[in-house]
C-alpha cells in the first residue's frame, strides 16, 4: 500500500478536540449510520477497505462526521489522509465502544468527493482493550444539508496484503498482532478517487447504533493524536543506498513513539523486517513490521506505531534504498512547564521524566511497549507530572483514566485497573487505594477543580471503602486482593503500607463526601481513620523504626515514607526516620517518590536531593531518554526491566512541588503556595502549568542577596514562604520597594499582604502578577 499523502494540519487535530468535549446539556442526535462490514463471520484479525463517492452541491462550512470501530481506522477523503489511527482502545466500560466526533470540511469540496476508510479489527482482548467479537465501521457526516452514513451503498473489500507474521508475536497483554504487508498482493491507490472499486462487494449491514455486539457508543474525550509529516532520521547522511543485508540503525531524536517508512527498489518476494531498539522492552516481544517486496520501485509505512531510539530496517542485500523516514505520533499537548536550576544532574533527571510521560500518553496513561496498559499506581504518579508539564488538552486524559476505573468497577465493589482490559481482572488494593486517595482522585480535583468528576466516582470509591475491615488491634485486616503486590523489590512491610494508604483513603473519602453532600458517610470515615491513627505508632513503633509484628525482613524504607507523607509520623519520629532514609534503599522507582517526598516534608531538602542523585544516577548517566521501570533494565530491572514507565518520574513532580515550592492550597489553583525548598540550589527557573495559567518561580542565590521572582496567574491568591533565615538576612523589598525589615512590616505595596514570620519564613499573600522579591 503507498502513502504519499500528506497529514492533517495542527489546527484541524485542535478542532477535533474542541468539539469533542461532551456537552452535556445537549442530547446526542439518534445515528443513521449502520454498523458495517463484509459478509461472513470474522475469524480473527482482519484489515478491511471501505469506500463511498458522494455528490456536494457546494463546499461545507463545517463536516461533522461521527465514527466508530473496532480496533482502529485511517480515513482518506479525497485521496488525502485526514485521520491517522482513529478510535481508541475499547471500551469506555465492559460493554460499549468509543466514538470519535471530527470537523473533516478542511477536506470536502464541491462536487463528487470519496472517502476511503481501512479498519483494523484485532480481533482479541489485551491488558487495555475489550474485543467486541465483531469487526465493524460505523461513519455518520453532517455536511450542511447533505448526511453521508454507512450503509450498502459503500463498497467493501478485505486488503489481501495484511496477514499474520510468523513467531514470535507480541506478548499475551498486547491486543495488536504485528504488522504483515505483502505487497505482490496490494490492490493499488486504492484511496485515490478515481479508483475502479466495481469489483467490490456491497457492504455487509449490521444495524444502527446502539447495536450488539459494539452497544452504545460513547464520545472518545480526548484529542486525536498529533502526527508529524514523514521526517528524516538523525543519521539520514550515513544511511546505505544499498543495502549489504546488515541490520541498518536509523536514529530518532530521542525515544519516539513512531510509524517506520521505505521506499526501495527490489525484486519480488523478499522479506524486509522492521523493528525499534525497544522490541524486546521489558524482557518480551513486542511489535514489529514485516514488508514483502513487489517487483520494482515502491514504498510503504508501517501504520501501527513502535517505540524506541532507533529504528532498525533489516533488508536484504543488492536492494536499493530510495529513503527511510519515520512519522511521529504522541498524545495532542504542548509541553509548556518547564524546570531548570544550576544542578545538570536535576534538569537531565527532569527531562528524562518528560520524555517518559509523553510516551506514556496514548489511549490511555501506559506504559508504551510490552503492555500499554493503565496501571494506576503508575497513573497517579504520573498525574502530576502531566498537570505541571502539559497544556489544558492533557487533562481529559486523567479524567479518561479516572472513568475507566469507576465504570469497571465490579458488581461486588472491588475496583481493578488496569481498565479497559478484556484479559485482566485482578485487583491491586495498594494501588487502588492510593488512586481513590488524597494522591489520586483527590489530588485531581484539587489541580483542576473537576467536580463532576468527585460526584461521578464517589458512590464507587464509598462501596470500594466498604470491603475494608479491622483487626482486634484496630488496623487493617489484609486484603489480598486479585495480586497481592505492595511493590517491586525485596523487604516489603506490607502492614506499614497498608494501613498509611487505607488511613489517607479515609481522608480523601471524608473531602468527597463533604464535597457531594454525603455528609452522614463523614463519622464513619472519621472513626475508622482515628482507629488507624490510634493503632498505628502504638504497634508499629518500636522507638527507632516502623516494623509490623511478625515482619522479619530488613526495615523497609517504603512504609515509612507513607508515614510521613500521610500524617501518621510525628515531628519527634522525623530525625530517627531520616536515618532509615540514610540505610535502606529497598523501594522500587515507583515507591521512591514518597521517600523523596517524605524527606522534603521533613524539611530536609538536601537529604532528599542527595537520595535523589544517588538512585537515579544510572539512569540519568545512561544515553537512553526515558526513565526505567526499576533501577536497572533488562535482567537489572524489575517487571521484564522495561526502560520506558513514568512512575519512575516522580522527582519531576517534587522540583516543581517542593524545590520550586508551588503546591495548590485549595481547588483549580484558586489558591496556593510557593515555599521553595533549595537544599545546595542557588537557581531554579520553574513554570508550573495550572489551570489558571502558569506559575512561575525564578530564584537567583548570590553572597549577600536573595532574588525570588513569582508571575502569579489571574483568579489566584499565592502564599508566599520567603526564606529569610536560611539567607541570613533580615529585610525584603519587592519591586525596588521597602516591605519587611526585622520580623515586621516596613512598607505598603498594594497587593501584597504580611501574613507574618515563623521559624525563619517570612509569609505574604500576594494578588496576580509579577512579584519580585530581594533580601539582604
Amino acid at each position: 500500500m503507498t502513502m504519499t499523502s500528506r497529514i492533517p494540519s495542527r489546527l484541524l487535530s485542535l478542532a477535533f478536540f474542541l468539539i469533542s468535549i461532551p456537552l452535556l446539556s445537549a442530547a446526542e442526535p439518534p445515528w443513521q449510520a449502520q454498523w458495517i462490514g463484509t459478509p461472513g463471520e470474522t475469524p480473527g484479525a482482519a484489515w478491511t477497505c471501505f469506500r463511498k463517492s458522494f455528490t456536494l452541491t457546494e463546499k461545507p462550512s463545517a463536516a461533522t462526521a461521527r465514527i466508530a470501530v473496532d480496533s482502529k481506522y485511517w480515513l482518506w477523503i479525497n485521496g488525502k489522509l485526514a485521520i491517522y489511527e482513529g478510535g481508541l482502545k475499547r471500551g469506555p466500560n465492559r460493554e460499549d465502544t468509543y466514538f470519535d466526533r471530527v470537523d473533516l470540511a478542511p477536506y470536502l469540496r464541491e462536487g463528487v468527493n470519496t472517502i476511503a476508510a481501512l479498519a483494523w479489527y484485532w480481533g482479541k482482548d489485551g491488558f487495555s482493550h475489550k474485543s467486541s467479537g465483531k469487526a465493524g465501521f460505523v461513519f455518520d457526516l453532517e455536511a450542511g444539508a447533505s448526511r453521508i452514513v454507512s450503509d450498502a451503498t459503500w463498497k467493501a473489500t478485505r486488503h489481501p496484503s495484511y496477514g499474520k507474521t510468523g513467531e514470535p508475536h507480541p506478548n499475551y497483554r498486547l491486543s495488536e498482532e504485528n504488522i504483515h504487508f505483502d505487497a505482490r498482493l496490494d490492490i493499488g491507490a486504492w484511496t485515490a478517487p478515481g479508483f475502479d472499486d466495481t469489483s467490490w462487494q456491497s457492504a455487509a449491514t449490521f444495524g444502527i447504533p446502539p447495536l450488539a455486539p459494539w452497544n452504545q457508543l460513547i464520545e472518545r474525550p480526548i484529542p486525536p493524536w498529533r502526527t508529524s509529516e514523514l521526517l528524516a532520521y538523525e543519521n539520514a547522511a550515513e544511511l546505505p543506498k544499498v543495502s549489504d543485508g546488515q541490520p541498518i540503525i536509523a536514529r530518532l531524536p530521542g525515544n519516539l513513539s513512531i510509524s517506520p517508512y521505505l521506499k526501495i527498489k527490489a525484486p519480488a518476494g523478499l522479506t524486509i523486517d522492521m523493528r525499534t531498539d525497544n522490541y524486546k522492552g521489558g524482557s518480551e516481544y513486542n511489535y514489529r513490521a514485516e514488508y514483502i517486496t513487489k517487483e520494482g520501485e515502491q514504498e510503504f509505512e508501517s501504520l501501527a506505531y513502535l517505540n524506541g531510539h532507533w529504528m532498525i530496517y533489516t533488508i536484504p542485500p543488492g536492494v536499493e534504498i530510495i529513503d527511510l523516514r519515520y512519522r511521529e505520533t504522541r498524545y495532542d499537548t504542548d509541553h509548556i512547564g518547564a524546570f531548570q536550576c544550576d544542578d545538570p544532574f536535576l534538569n537531565t533527571l527532569w527531562m528524562k521524566a518528560r520524555n517518559t510521560m509523553n510516551l506514556n500518553m496514548r489511549d490511555s496513561i501506559q506504559d508504551p511497549d510490552r503492555e500499554r496498559a493503565q496501571w494506576w499506581g503508575d497513573a497517579v504518579i504520573l498525574m502530576n507530572q502531566i498537570l505541571y508539564t502539559c497544556d489544558a488538552r492533557a487533562v481529559p486524559l486523567i479524567r479518561k483514566a479516572i472513568d475507566n476505573l469507576v465504570d469497571w468497577q465490579k458488581p461486588d465493589g472491588v475496583l481493578y485497573s488496569p481498565v479497559p482490559a478484556g484479559s485482566w481482572d485482578g485487583e491491586l488494593p495498594m494501588q487502588m487505594l492510593l488512586s481513590v486517595g488524597e494522591k489520586g482522585f483527590w489530588n485531581y480535583y484539587i489541580q483542576t477543580g473537576d467536580r463532576a468528576a468527585i460526584e461521578r466516582s464517589y458512590p464507587a470509591i464509598a462501596r470500594y471503602l466498604s470491603l475494608w475491615s479491622f483487626d482486634e488491634n484496630g488496623l487493617a485486616v489484609h486484603r489480598a486482593g486479585g495480586w497481592d503486590w505492595g511493590d517491586w523489590g525485596e523487604n516489603i512491610d506490607m502492614p506499614l503500607m497498608e494501613n498509611a494508604l487505607l488511613f489517607q483513603a479515609y481522608h480523601a473519602a471524608i473531602e468527597m463526601a463533604r464535597l457531594t453532600g454525603n455528609d452522614a458517610d463523614i463519622p464513619g470515615y472519621e472513626a475508622r481513620r482515628q482507629r488507624i491513627r490510634d493503632s498505628y505508632n502504638k504497634v508499629f513503633w518500636n522507638g527507632r523504626e516502623y516494623r509490623s509484628p511478625g515482619y522479619a525482613g530488613k526495615t523497609d524504607e517504603r512504609g515509612h515514607a507513607m508515614a510521613v507523607v500521610f500524617g501518621l509520623a510525628n515531628p519527634d519520629q522525623w530525625p530517627a526516620i531520616k536515618e532509615v532514609f540514610a540505610r535502606e534503599f529497598h523501594a522500587s522507582p515507583y515507591t521512591e517518590k514518597f521517600v523523596l517526598e517524605a524527606l522534603f516534608q521533613m524539611n530536609e531538602p538536601e537529604a532528599a536531593i542527595t537520595r535523589m542523585k544517588t538512585r537515579y544516577a544510572k539512569m540519568v548517566e545512561s544515553p537512553l531518554s526515558t526513565l526505567w521501570e526499576g533501577w536497572g533494565i533488562g535482567a537489572e530491572g524489575f517487571g521484564g526491566g522495561s526502560y520506558n514507565h513514568g512512575w519512575a518520574g516522580g522527582p519531576l513532580t517534587l522540583m516543581h512541588e517542593y524545590a520550586a515550592g508551588i503546591q495548590p492550597t485549595s481547588p483549580a489553583f484558586a489558591t496556593y503556595r510557593v515555599k521553595p525548598q533549595l537544599g545546595h540550589l542557588s537557581k531554579i527557573n520553574c513554570a508550573s502549568h495550572t489551570v489558571k495559567g502558569l506559575v512561575k518561580v525564578d530564584i537567583n542565590r548570590e553572597p549577600g542577596r536573595f532574588l525570588f521572582t513569582l508571575t502569579s496567574p489571574e483568579q489566584t491568591l499565592a502564599t508566599v514562604h520567603f526564606p529569610l533565615k536560611n539567607q541570613g538576612h533580615r529585610a525584603i523589598r519587592v519591586n525596588d520597594q521597602a516591605l519587611w525589615r526585622d520580623g515586621k512590616s516596613d512598607g505598603e505595596i498594594p497587593g501584597i499582604t504580611p501574613a507574618g514570620e515563623s521559624d525563619g519564613w517570612a509569609t505574604f499573600t500576594v494578588a496576580p502578577g509579577t512579584w519580585t522579591f530581594e533580601s539582604r
